[in-house]
């Protein structure tokens, strides 16, 4: 394991100091630059060769610091640049690239975590930033007033760190965190570390010989903080996390400076002559330091865990504030004659508080360091963002969203309802039918050419004959398979009959139906797919025949095809209303084409102006105003994609022209379908009193239905045909199991009777196609047994 401190696994400081330190979290040796240059070349398409560097600084970034050494400010440095590094490497890599991290519970080593979450990293070594402080201020040694002030800051900046992490790192971890992570765990350690730096307030005061009552307001303030670290401390939650001595710990020093607040207040009386009081106040610091000796006497009996530091201080409180109350009463029974007032009546010590959590500046910001001497060059500063690439695809997203399914969509829609439209009113056709009296239209004279290259009708009715011929087959197959498993059943049934019941070989034979269910199942499922592609078959067939004259005519040359097509050789509308009528019809569908021809155009021009529309510049642009802005804030910008959505909505109102013109087309459209209309009802009335051109109207109507029904048949009959293919494959796996299955208990019988294996024929192992077993056994005048004899048994011996 690859430890971040060598400290005694048993200890939390100098045992002879009153004050606690935080262990270290220790760590697995993880490597950076292998999953990063894969990721980097997979995911950001840039060559992972160009910040080699940058990966083994990484790596070399965090050996030092999980390095196992002393604790000085050498490591608080290493610590903090990597930590700094870390919060700039978050803004271009996803939390879970895949670098695996490990963690030790820094309170329980045999706990740990093992996750890919860079926020699990940065708060692991947060903390360790915030443990390093408590392990400096317990080093000094408080013996001066500049030895004090160090520690002061050092608490302060510890307490500050564990706040920090609780409300702005841990949180946005993605994974499960060890519990000394955990919410109660870090609001313990501040306040532990808030106690102690007003401790160094109190010594500073006392050494600085400031007025008592000053001094009983800064002791009040640190029984106070022990009153919130005892309350975060003792959450059930922590109970197996927090060490077992440290509760005790916060409730003797809690008792302490209680002692300590009402004694120096005693003190305070006693120089304004307040005699009575300073009895009370005394009598209530000595009742403190006893609670706090039966919780010392009471760990020296069992635990022993407290220090010895600890107990004399407490025991030196003890002897000084006894001594002073037998004056204090003495002085005041004998001379003063104060009244001694009730310890409920006493006015509260109004506490001084004058330690604060403070995060230091280079935690809270530490992009205003990068650069410069405390973090460095910031690493990977030239790799774009993993958001930046995360935000162009919610972009293209959106912007297919609206392309393709809000605005192409939409046309499309209006194209599909006007083409609807024409084909309700059999449009243009009708109106061809008139114009070209003669001839055939192209889509018919085409779909005539597929039929013939097919075979025309007799090309579609070998292919049914062929389906008929496969079902037939398969039928077969099925009926030869389920009828070897009947005659194997019989032949069963009679072996069963004729073999005593107390035989052990009858005993030890299995019954048919036992070894069958599979086999006929699997033929009853065949028997219903080969039923229904019968029934299918007819479907067909029934629609060939329906269509066979219309099928055997488009399979006719072309010339026998347009003569028995009713044509004219004149114009049959001759007077110029009628004509002007047909013209005006014309007209608009002409306008049709126009419109369609025009509307393919703009879709083009829409696909070619959104696959022109790259967001990654601006995106670029954006990220760089928004960098400028957190570095004017001296913090690193955590890129986020809500940031981007500004931008986003300006890019896509670029495309808000194109709703205006699918409302003009939808309108455009719809005018001119009602001049369609109209015109087309003038024009069935002009065409109504013309019977031939009715006639070869419907003959085309005809034809075109004629050709939708032979391409339907002859695709399904191809499909059917790959379909028979696997069947009948399937079948013969299914036969040939069926027939050997029947083969083997034919034999098991003859042995079961008594019959021998050389009695057989030769030829009996060969089954003869469609025939089982037995069959076949019967067919052979030889056999030494008939199945449809009664079975003879030969005398015992």
């Amino acid at each position: 394991m690859f430890l971040f401190r060598q400290s005694p696994p048993d200890k939390d400081g100098n045992d002879n100091s009153t004050l606690l330190a935080v262990r270290f979290k220790t760590t697995e040796r993880t490597i950076y630059a292998t999953p990063l240059s894969n990721y980097i070349a997979s995911s950001y398409a840039e060559p992972p060769e160009a910040y080699r560097d940058d990966l083994r600084v990484l790596d070399e970034l965090r050996e030092t610091a999980t390095a196992a050494l002393d604790v000085n400010t050498s490591v608080l440095k290493r610590n903090t640049r990597y930590y700094g590094q870390l919060s700039f490497i978050l803004s271009k890599f996803p939390a879970d690239v895949n670098v695996n991290f490990t963690w030790y519970n820094a309170f329980d080593p045999e706990c740990s975590v093992s996750c890919q979450d860079l926020y699990f990293e940065k708060a692991a070594v947060l903390f360790n930033v915030g443990s390093i402080y408590s392990q400096l201020a317990c080093r000094e040694n408080r013996s001066d007033k500049e030895s004090l002030n160090r520690a002061f800051g050092y608490f302060q900046s510890a307490a500050g760190t564990y706040a920090y992490l609780q409300q702005k790192v841990v949180s946005e971890t993605r994974t499960q965190v060890t519990t000394d992570l955990s919410a109660y765990m870090l609001t313990t350690l501040e306040n532990l570390m808030l106690c102690q730096a007003q401790e160094c307030v109190w010594h500073r005061s006392v050494l600085a010989h400031m007025k008592d009552a000053n001094v009983a307001r800064v002791a009040q303030q640190v029984a106070e903080f022990y009153d919130l670290a005892i309350e975060s401390g003792s959450q059930g939650s922590l109970s197996g996390t927090i060490p077992a001595h440290w509760l005790d710990h916060f409730k003797v020093k809690r008792l302490y400076f209680c002692a300590e607040a009402q004694y120096r207040k005693a003190l305070d009386c006693l120089a304004n002559s307040h005699y009575g009081e300073e009895v009370a106040r005394l009598r209530m610091a000595q009742d403190y330091c006893n609670q706090a000796m039966e919780l010392v006497a009471y760990d020296q009996r069992w635990s022993k865990t407290l220090r010895a530091a600890v107990v004399d201080m407490v025991r030196s409180l003890q002897e000084l504030v006894a001594s002073n109350c037998s004056r204090a009463e003495r002085d005041n029974d004998v001379i003063y004659l104060d009244p001694v007032p009730a310890a409920s009546s006493l006015a509260s010590i109004v506490s001084y508080k004058l330690a604060q959590a403070v995060a230091p500046e280079l935690v809270q910001n530490p992009g205003k360091y990068l650069g410069e001497e405390e973090l460095g060059p910031p690493l990977f500063k030239g790799l774009v963002p993993f958001v930046i690439h995360q935000a162009a695809s919610l972009y293209e997203d959106r912007k297919e969203q609206l392309v393709n399914k809000d605005l192409i969509a939409a046309l499309d829609e209006l194209t599909a309802d006007c083409e609807a439209v024409l084909s309700s009113l059999n449009l243009p056709n009708a109106l061809e039918a008139i114009q070209k009296p003669v001839g055939l239209p192209p889509n018919i004279l085409v779909g005539a050419d597929e039929i013939r290259s097919e075979g025309g009708f007799l090309g579609i009715k070998r292919l049914l004959d062929n389906a008929t011929d496969a079902n037939a087959r398969a039928t077969s197959m099925i009926d030869v398979a389920e009828h070897a498993l009947d005659e194997e059943a019989r032949e069963d049934l009679r072996v069963r009959q004729g073999v005593p019941a107390t035989s052990s070989a009858r005993a030890t034979r299995t019954e048919s139906s036992d070894l069958t269910n599979s086999m006929r199942a699997d033929i009853a499922k065949y028997r219903d797919i080969v039923r229904k592609a019968r029934e299918s078959d007819a479907t067909i067939c029934g629609q060939v025949d329906t269509w066979s004259k219309f099928f055997a005519l488009l399979g006719s040359p072309r010339e026998e095809l347009e003569r028995q097509v009713p044509s004219t050789t004149v114009n049959p509308i001759t007077d110029p209303h009628h004509t002007q009528i047909v013209e005006r019809l014309q007209q608009y569908l002409n306008e049709v084409t126009l419109m369609r021809r025009e509307r393919l155009k703009a879709v083009e021009k829409l696909k070619r102006m959104a696959n022109e529309d790259d967001v990654t510049p601006a995106l670029n642009e954006e990220m760089q105003r928004l960098a400028a802005v957190a570095a004017s804030a001296t913090s690193i910008v955590k890129f986020e994609l809500h940031q981007f959505e500004d931008l986003f909505a300006q890019r896509l109102e670029r495309y808000g022209s194109w709703h205006k013109y699918i409302e003009e087309e939808r309108e455009a459209q719809a005018e001119l379908l009602d001049s369609i209309r109209e015109a087309n009802q003038a024009f069935l009335l002009a065409r109504s009193s013309h019977p031939l051109l009715q006639q070869r109207q419907k003959a085309l109507s005809n034809l075109e239905t004629a050709i939708k029904r032979f391409r339907e048949a002859s695709f399904n009959l191809h499909d059917g045909t790959r379909f028979y293919a696997t069947l009948e494959s399937e079948l013969a796996r299914l036969k040939e199991n069926c027939l050997d299955f029947a083969m083997a208990r034919h034999l098991d019988a003859l042995d079961l009777v008594g019959v021998g294996h050389g009695e057989i024929p030769d030829d009996l192992s060969k089954t003869p196609p469609g025939s089982s077993p037995l069959q076949q056994q019967q067919q052979q005048p030889n056999l030494v047994w008939d199945p449809t004899m009664p079975l003879k048994y030969a005398k015992p011996n």
